[in-house]
């Protein structure tokens, strides 16, 4: 069986993001580390300040995109298939 987890490294530490289930104590595991997610400003021909300024205007935005209650839509295009 294979469970996949996401999670971070900080300290000597994997940190899970959620408990997997159905995994017993002890369990072997494979640790994969992915590069840091990051934005190409180059690939996207945005500088430096301009990507300052657009986080800026849609800072306004996060507190209402990370409420609870956006997690709704999280998987929208999977529920609204399944109508």
């Amino acid at each position: 069986m294979l469970t996949t987890v996401e999670g971070v490294f900080e300290d000597g530490i994997i940190k899970l993001a959620e408990q997997p289930a159905a995994v017993q104590p002890g369990a072997p595991v494979i640790v994969t580390f992915l590069s840091a997610p990051g934005v190409g400003l180059r690939e996207r021909r945005i500088d430096p300040e301009e990507a300052r300024e657009l986080r800026a205007r849609l800072s306004a935005f996060a507190e209402d995109w990370e409420s609870p209650e956006m997690a709704a839509y999280d998987d929208y295009h999977t529920a609204k298939s399944q109508r």
